[in-house]
Formats: structure tokens, C-alpha cells, sequence
């Protein structure tokens, strides 16, 4: 292999085309950008959103476990989780048995937004972006990436 090949082929990995990321990072975009006229009518961004999903799932969570159940940093979740409570959505308490575990509890008011958040995924679904088989396979390579080393 002459030098000009082996520079061609050296550098073909920094094509925007060769990017596992970047199609990754657009589609990521356009979904969130989707979803935002949606959760406007709801005052909350996507992050909230997802975070009141775990919360309408689960009711009562320990802060690590949402850090972790959302692949969000502790302090980025932090600020995040204030805004809520101060919409009325959730409260923060100390866990009393181990005060340095933070307990994150869905309100009432929390559970009432579940009720106007139920048609978000239902118009999205509608507008069929995949087949179901192909969301499926979607998931499961994106989850296979998430529960990957590299990600970590």
C-alpha cells in the first residue's frame, strides 16, 4: 500500500459518514424537537418528562436509583429535580433510616399530570415514524448500546 492510500484510508473514520454518533445525535435532535410542542402544553422539558415517567412508575424512588435509571449525572438530576418540586410534581426528603440518601416522591399534583402526559406517546406513536417490528429492534440496539462498556 502506496503512502496516498494509506492516508486516504487513515482518515476515512473522520467522515461525518462513517459516524455511529452522528445519526445517532441528529435523530436524537429531531425527537427531541418533536416532542417539545407537546411538552410545552405540560411545562416540562424532556428531561422532567422522562424523570415523571420513572416517577408515574414507580411512585417513590431513591435519588441513585433515577440517576441510574436515566444515565443522567447526580448533579445534573439535582437542580433538575428542585424545578419539579417547585412545580408541585414530586418531593425530596432524606430517607429517614440513612439521611444521606435523598427519597424522591410522586405528589398528587404528579399524578394528575400523568393524566394530561397519556396522549404524548399516543400522538407520536401515531405519526409512525417505524414500523413496530423496526421500534422494537430500534429499542433493543439502543439498549444493547446503553448496557455496553463504552458507555459506562
Amino acid at each position: 500500500m502506496d503512502d496516498k492510500t494509506k492516508d486516504i484510508n487513515e482518515y476515512d473514520m473522520l467522515l461525518l459518514c462513517n459516524q455511529i454518533c452522528f445519526p445517532t445525535y441528529a435523530v436524537s435532535n429531531k425527537i427531541l424537537r418533536r416532542y417539545q410542542p407537546l411538552l410545552k402544553e405540560l411545562n416540562l422539558t424532556y428531561t422532567q418528562y422522562v424523570t415523571m415517567m420513572v416517577m408515574w412508575e414507580k411512585e417513590k424512588v431513591n435519588e441513585k436509583d433515577l440517576v441510574k435509571a436515566l444515565y443522567l449525572q447526580a448533579n445534573t438530576l439535582t437542580d433538575m429535580l428542585k424545578k419539579l418540586e417547585k412545580k408541585g410534581y414530586i418531593s425530596i426528603c432524606k430517607d429517614c433510616l440513612d439521611k444521606r440518601n435523598i427519597v424522591i416522591s410522586l405528589t398528587d399534583e404528579g399524578r394528575k399530570l400523568k393524566e394530561k402526559a397519556v396522549n404524548v406517546p399516543k400522538t407520536l406513536a401515531e405519526e409512525q415514524w417505524l414500523t413496530k417490528e423496526e421500534v422494537i429492534t430500534y429499542k433493543k440496539i439502543l439498549q444493547k448500546l446503553l448496557d455496553g462498556k463504552w458507555c459506562k
